[in-house]
């Protein structure tokens, strides 16, 4: 028998680029009030004070009273993201799977990475004020770790606040809550959450607390900040931040400068800004 027939054998090579396991789309855009297309390096957000309960008018044919209300204009400063894959005009020939159509997938996938970034900082973060100063969650809108993770009280707590402040449902407010894994280890361990028949049927069947519960639209966010000490939840009302683009667009095309080589590009330019502090509750947890 010949002993030289392996020496013919084939192998088949792959023809699809298989994408390894990463976020994709934007969790948050759709969860904040977007300003749509912005002109400019910036855009501001108005805000309109407080007011009291009208005043008593006892006083027949008397002069009128003014009152004071406070104005307020964050602004937003649009920055630049770019990012770039080329594919050498020499390899293209040698490549049984093209990685253009693939490398612009991910690109998508970058660009919707980094809107949820820029989000997540502007809940957590210093809002710009038009005075440039700057205004920083204050300590009545973070829930502190307590040395445990997240529980049925810091929930609950969480929900207080938009009521006290007069930032949820009951206003026309959409809640919405970021959490990762830590957090839905955390609370379909908690027996306490899942011991309510709809509860026990929804979250320990599907494994999941995506959805709305508790009064917040829950969003999957594996990019919590943390600190080393404790990781970063957020819970927020959709018009508590406002984002905007500045432009945005993907490109595949040829660079003469570089050989023909085939640069497969994603650029856009993008902002947002809190702007109201009682809309936004930073909950810490271990």
């Amino acid at each position: 028998m010949s002993s030289t027939i392996p020496e013919a054998f084939v192998r088949q090579f792959d023809d699809t680029y298989r994408m390894l396991a990463q976020q994709k789309e934007s969790r948050f855009q759709s969860a904040v009030l977007d300003r749509g297309m912005i002109t400019g390096e910036s855009f501001t957000a108005n805000n309109l004070g407080t007011v009291d309960e009208l005043d008593e008018d006892n006083v027949r044919h008397g002069d009128t009273i003014w009152s004071e209300i406070d104005h307020e204009t964050r602004v937003a400063v649009m920055r630049d993201y770019n990012k770039a894959f080329p594919v050498d005009r020499a390899d293209e020939p040698k490549l049984l799977a093209n990685p253009s159509g693939s490398y612009m997938e991910r690109l998508v996938q970058a660009k919707n990475l980094r809107i949820d970034n820029l989000i997540y900082a502007a809940l957590r973060g210093a809002s710009l004020k038009k005075d440039s100063t700057t205004v920083a969650l204050p300590a009545g809108q973070k829930i502190a770790h307590g040395s445990a993770g997240m529980t049925k009280a810091k929930i609950i707590q969480a929900k207080k606040l938009f009521r006290k402040n007069e930032a949820d449902s009951f206003n026309g407010e959409e809640l919405y809550m970021a959490y990762n894994a830590d957090v839905l280890e955390d609370i379909l361990a908690d027996t306490t959450l899942t011991s309510a028949d709809f509860l026990a049927v929804k979250m320990l069947q599907d494994g999941d607390v995506s959805g709305r519960w508790m009064g917040f639209n829950w969003l999957p966010y594996e990019r919590l900040f943390n600190d080393g000490t404790a990781t970063y939840a957020v819970a927020w009302a959709k018009s508590g931040v406002h984002f905007g683009t500045g432009f945005m667009e993907g490109d595949v095309g040829r660079r003469k400068d570089k050989k023909n080589t085939l640069q497969v590009m994603m650029s856009g330019s993008w902002a947002a800004v809190r702007t109201d502090e009682k809309k936004v509750v930073e909950i810490a947890f271990q």
